[in-house]
C-alpha cells in the first residue's frame, strides 16, 4: 500500500507503529502533510528569531503567540481543516521573510529559514518525520517536538489571560531550532530532552499563576451531571478564556452552558460559581463525543483539541476556536485581550432543545495544590496513623481503545487504604465509581485538567518537605499514568526533570521511541510499561 502520510505521535497510531494512510484520529492525509509544513515553517521561523535573539534584537510577542498557535494546531485532534492549516504556513513564511531581512549573520541558518515557499504540495512531502534517517536521532527529535507542542498548548493558554513568558518563548523557539541541527549527537539531544521538562515545569507554573490569578485557586466543589430544562451551549477542549467570555455573553438570555471533558475543572475555581446559568459537566472523557454531542442537542464550542470528525446529525452544531478546527464547522475568534463574539452560537442554542439526560448525580474535585495544602494536616496525620498506606498517581488521557479499561479496572481494585491522584481526562474511568473516603479525605483527588499535573508535582514535593525527606521517590507514591497525545509528553518531561522515577506508562509506550531511547528511558528512570492489573498490583507494592 503507498504511504500517503506518516505520523505516530499519539498512542492509538495504527499498529503502534505508524499512521500511514489516514490518521486513527481522522485526519486525512493532506491535512497531516500540511501539518508537517507548518511545523517545518515554524522551525524555520524559530532558527530565525534565536538567530535575532542572538544579535540583541527583541522579538514582537506577536511572533512568539503565532508560533505557539501553530505548534498547537499540529496536536492531535485539534485542527482538520487544511485550508486554515494552509493559511498558517502562508502567513508563518511572511513574518519569516520580514524578520530575516532583519538578520546580520544568515550563513548560520538552516535550509527552514530560507525556503522561499515555492510549490507547497511538493515540499511538504519531503520535511516530515521520516526525513531524518537516523531512527535515534529521529526519534529524540520527535521528542523533543513533541514536548514542544504540549508545551506551546499550554503557553497559548497563558497568553489568552495576557501572561507571556519571553525566557519561555525564546527557550522553545531555540530548542525547535536545535532539531534542525545535524550537528548535535544523540547525548546532546538527550541533554535538550531534559531540558524541555525543565521548561515545561515553567510553562505549567505559568499556566496555574494565570489561571488563579483571573480565576482564583480551586476548591473543592460539588459538579452536578444532569441536565435543566433550558436549551444550553456545551464547552468542551480546556481555554478557561473562552469559558469566561461565553459565560460573560450569555448572561441573562435564557442559554444554560455545561461543560464537557477537560473543562469540568472550570467548576473548581470561585470566579465562575457566580453565573447562575453555568448548569454542570455533560458527558464523558473526548473519545464519547459522538454520542453525546448529538443527545446534548444545542451548539458544542470546541475550544482546543479533543475533535473527533463528527456525524452529519450534529455537524452544523459544532464551532470551533483558537487553535481548533473542522473543515465544514463554523469558526470563531479574536486577536488576544479582544472578546470573541458568541452571538451566533447564542442565537443557534435558542433554536434548540434543552440536552437530553444521559446520567444523573454528581462528581467532586477541585483537589489542586492550595487546597490539598489547606487540608495538609489532615492528610499528614492519615498518612502518619496508617489510614492512607499510598497515593497512586493516575493522571493522564483518556481514549477509545478497549485495553484502557486497564485504568477502570485498576481504581476498582485498589486496596480501600490508597488515594489516587489525577488530573486530566484520565479521571473519567473512575471518577463517577463509588470509591469513598478515608477519615473525609476522597479516594479520587481530582486536581484539574492535564496541566494542573503541575499541582500534582507541587502536592509531592510538599509531602516530601513535610516528611523530611532527601528524594521524592522516597514518598509513598506510585505512578501509573495513561497517556494519549503531546500535552502528556510534556507532563511526563516535567516529572523526569523533577526527578520523578519508575513511571508506568500506557496502554502503550510510545511508537516514537527507538529501542534505543526507550532503553535510555528504563535505564535512567525507570519507565515501564504495563502489564495486566494483577500483575502490576504487585509490581506497585499494593
Amino acid at each position: 500500500m503507498e504511504q500517503k502520510m506518516f505520523c505516530y505521535q499519539c498512542q492509538e497510531t495504527a499498529g503502534c507503529k505508524g499512521c500511514t494512510a489516514c490518521g486513527v484520529c481522522g485526519k486525512q492525509p493532506e491535512v497531516a502533510v500540511m501539518q508537517d509544513l507548518l511545523v517545518y515553517v515554524t522551525k524555520g521561523l524559530s532558527a530565525v528569531t534565536t538567530q535575532l535573539r542572538a544579535e540583541g534584537k527583541t522579538v514582537d510577542k506577536t511572533v512568539n503567540h503565532l508560533i505557539s498557535v501553530n505548534l498547537f494546531i499540529t496536536i492531535t485532534n485539534a485542527n482538520f481543516d487544511l485550508d486554515s492549516i494552509t493559511t498558517k504556513v502562508t502567513e508563518t513564511l511572511a513574518v519569516k521573510e520580514e524578520l530575516l531581512g532583519q538578520v546580520q549573520n544568515k550563513e548560520s541558518l538552516p535550509e527552514a529559514a530560507l525556503w522561499n515557499g515555492s510549490d507547497y504540495t511538493e515540499k511538504a512531502k519531503t520535511v516530515g518525520v521520516l526525513a531524518t534517517e537516523n531512527e535515534d536521532i529521529r526519534s529524540l527529535r520527535e521528542l523533543i517536538t513533541y514536548g514542544l507542542k504540549g508545551l506551546a498548548a499550554y503557553t497559548k493558554h497563558a497568553n489568552a489571560l495576557l501572561n507571556d513568558d519571553e525566557e519561555l518563548d525564546a527557550f522553545l523557539q531555540s530548542a525547535l531550532a536545535k532539531t534542525l541541527d545535524d550537528s548535535l549527537s544523540v547525548d546532546d539531544l538527550v541533554a535538550l530532552t531534559l531540558e524541555v521538562g525543565k521548561y515545561g515545569v515553567q510553562g505549567m507554573a505559568d499556566l496555574d499563576a494565570a489561571n488563579t490569578t483571573a480565576y482564583g485557586n480551586p476548591e473543592i466543589t460539588t459538579v452536578d451531571i444532569g441536565v435543566r430544562k433550558n436549551p444550553a451551549i456545551l464547552i468542551s477542549g480546556h481555554d478557561l478564556k473562552d469559558l469566561e467570555m461565553l459565560l460573560e455573553q450569555t448572561k441573562d438570555t435564557g442559554v444554560d452552558v455545561y461543560t464537557h471533558s477537560e473543562m469540568l475543572p472550570a467548576h473548581y475555581y470561585p470566579f465562575f460559581k457566580k453565573y447562575p446559568h453555568f448548569a454542570g459537566n455533560y458527558g464523558n472523557a473526548w473519545w464519547k463525543q459522538k454520542e453525546e454531542f448529538e443527545s446534548f442537542n444545542g451548539p458544542v464550542l470546541m475550544t482546543t483539541n479533543c475533535i473527533v470528525p463528527p456525524k452529519d446529525s450534529y455537524k452544523d452544531r459544532l464551532w470551533t476556536t483558537g487553535a481548533a478546527g473542522y473543515p465544514g464547522c463554523k469558526h470563531i475568534d479574536a486577536p488576544y485581550g479582544e472578546a470573541k463574539d458568541f452571538s451566533a452560537i447564542i442565537e443557534q442554542a435558542k433554536k434548540c432543545p434543552p440536552p437530553t439526560e444521559i446520567e444523573t448525580g454528581s462528581i467532586i474535585g477541585g483537589f489542586a495544590h492550595e487546597q490539598v495544602f489547606a487540608l495538609a494536616d489532615t492528610v499528614v496525620e492519615a498518612v502518619k496513623s496508617g489510614a492512607i498506606r499510598k497515593f497512586v498517581v493516575m493522571a493522564g488521557c483518556d481514549g477509545r481503545a478497549k485495553s484502557r479499561s486497564y485504568y477502570q479496572e485498576f481504581a476498582e481494585k485498589l486496596p480501600k487504604d490508597t488515594v489516587i491522584l489525577t488530573a486530566g481526562c484520565a479521571k473519567y474511568k473512575y471518577n463517577k465509581l463509588d470509591l469513598g473516603d478515608i477519615g473525609g479525605i476522597p479516594r479520587v483527588l481530582d486536581a484539574g485538567q492535564c496541566n494542573d499535573s503541575y499541582s500534582l508535582a507541587l502536592i509531592a514535593l510538599k509531602l516530601k518537605e513535610v516528611f523530611g525527606l532527601n528524594d521524592v521517590n522516597d514518598l509513598p507514591i506510585v505512578y501509573n499514568i495513561s497517556w494519549y497525545e503531546q500535552k502528556a509528553v510534556i507532563v511526563l518531561l516535567a516529572l523526569l526533570y523533577l526527578g520523578v522515577k519508575n513511571i508506568h506508562l500506557g496502554p502503550t509506550l510510545p511508537a516514537f521511541l527507538s529501542p534505543n531511547m526507550a532503553k535510555v528511558l528504563v535505564d535512567s528512570f525507570g519507565i515501564a510499561g504495563i502489564t495486566n492489573v494483577d500483575d502490576d498490583m504487585r509490581i506497585f507494592g499494593l
